[in-house]
């Protein structure tokens, strides 16, 4: 078990006031939950839109609401006047940004959902920073910002200036952004690269719950380029693990990047080996070209978080995917939500 030393941490043992865009989001909501138990006060923000179904999304911020730490505001990232009134009410001391419009394949076809939540909405939040005396934002990047690079393990030293998708470029443009704003105005910005995240409450969308759902059910689940994918697949514990490093160790520069992966380059194949085998059930195989705005593989290069940043990931996806399996099963309301709201997807 990988110890901290709490020397090394800002306030890690004093009640800071955070807030956090995304609140009803996964990882957002899993770093409410972590800093609620470690005794700081947490303000929540999020639109709730409908990328997945909200009841995903109200059942996460239903488990929040009932702790007395937590304090939640319905908003948009572009209402900028709305997050003035917040600033100014809570003075926060640190911001996490997790809110954004996710996902690659729908950012083909909703594109000017990208430019407002991830290019107007990070500029309003950089602004209240500025203006309200904030002295570190932690933000979310993406693996996505890699593009086609063919060096395998990602680092963040490489170049990421051909990225292959409008989120990734929206990503990037963060991180320029973030980049602007610690240089002008003096801020700490601290933008977190995350590799394919995934664990209890996570996201309808992605590959894990898609392919549990689907194989409960009988339905073929799709498998893109002929199941030649590989991913860095990141249990949620140790993503909020190096989060909450983000947030309050001491010694971090003015602008940092980090990578947050397993640092595994894991075939898709094995992880639905393991669905599989966590259900009970045979997968149906439907075998699909590459997508538009994919990569064959992902795979983090961690050293420079691992000394800078004290990440340490413990989960395999061995360890991991039966979790995942297990709160999904247990949650059958929520599962059946979602499936009935994919409708003719099925």
């Amino acid at each position: 078990m990988h110890v901290q030393n709490t020397k090394k941490f800002i306030g890690l043992n004093m009640k800071k006031k955070v807030f956090i865009t995304g609140t009803a989001g996964f990882i957002g909501f899993s770093l409410a939950r972590k800093l609620i138990k470690l005794g700081h006060e947490v303000i929540g923000y999020d639109n709730l839109n409908e990328f997945y179904p909200k009841s995903v999304k109200e059942a996460r911020l239903k488990n929040l609401e009932a702790n007395d730490g937590y304090c939640h505001y319905d908003g948009d990232l572009c209402n900028y006047h709305r997050l003035v009134e917040i600033f100014a009410k809570h003075r926060p001391d640190i911001v996490c940004n997790f809110a954004a419009q996710a996902g690659v394949r729908y950012s083909l076809t909703n594109p000017f959902e990208y430019q407002k939540s991830n290019l107007e909405g990070f500029l309003n939040i950089l602004e209240c920073c500025r203006h309200h005396g904030v002295t570190r934002l932690v933000y979310a990047s993406s693996s996505s910002v890699y593009g086609g690079n063919k060096s395998l393990p990602f680092s963040e030293t490489d170049n990421v200036d051909a990225p292959i998708s409008l989120y990734a470029a929206s990503k990037k443009a963060n991180e320029l952004m973030a980049h602007c704003y610690s240089h002008l105005y003096n801020f700490q910005t601290i933008g977190l690269r995350f590799f394919t995240v995934y664990g209890p409450w996570g996201r309808p969308d992605m590959a894990m719950w898609i392919f549990t759902e689907k194989i409960l059910n009988d339905k073929p689940i799709p498998v893109f380029n002929n199941g030649d994918m590989k991913r860095d697949f990141t249990y949620i514990d140790d993503i909020i693990n190096g989060v909450t490093n983000a947030l309050f160790l001491k010694c971090l520069d003015q602008y940092e990047l980090f990578n947050l992966g397993n640092h595994k380059c894991e075939n898709l194949l094995d992880m639905i080996t393991l669905i599989e085998k966590s259900l009970n059930k045979k997968a149906i195989i439907n075998n699909l070209p590459m997508q538009p705005g994919d990569v064959p593989a992902t795979y983090a290069d961690i050293r420079r978080s691992q000394e800078k940043l004290d990440f340490s990931p413990e989960t395999s996806i061995a360890e991991g995917v039966p979790k995942f399996c297990k709160w999904y099963i247990e949650n059958e309301e929520l599962a059946r939500d979602v499936f009935s709201w994919r409708g003719e997807e099925l």
